[in-house]
């Protein structure tokens, strides 16, 4: 069965400090986040364009959830991702693995954010 839809719906970053998440995330990608009401639990939405491909998501504070170590890897797309990376450094996060080429593909790099997640960055270029 196939499905017209792209794999991925929806993603949630769990973080520890909303604040502190919220200031690395629109610094490094340049985007701004806004409060996604809901109750129980704290989001902050990324921009989202639904009639775009690619999905939504969020950051999320919700208690008994941890950051980090989760096993689950989300990509962002990126015109170059060593921008976003040399970014990503300068406003509290930590990168694993510069740019390489992950051949046809175009290019990834890995960062952690500032609660302790890892994130991917892909571009083309």
């Amino acid at each position: 069965m196939s499905s017209p839809r792209n794999p991925v719906g929806w993603f949630e970053i769990y973080v520890q400090d909303i604040h502190r998440a919220k200031a690395f995330y629109e610094a490094t990608f340049t985007v701004t986040l806004e409060a996604l009401p809901s109750p129980g639990i704290t989001m902050l939405a990324f921009p989202m364009r639904p009639e775009q491909p690619g999905c939504g998501g969020a950051l999320v504070k919700y208690e008994g959830k941890a950051s980090g170590d989760g096993g689950t890897l989300v990509y962002f797309s990126c015109q170059d991702c060593a921008q976003e990376a040399a970014r990503a450094a300068r406003h509290g996060g930590r990168v694993f693995k510069e740019k390489f080429s992950i051949g046809p593909y175009g290019f990834i790099a890995l960062i952690f954010d500032t609660e302790g997640n890892m994130i991917g960055l892909h571009s083309m270029q």
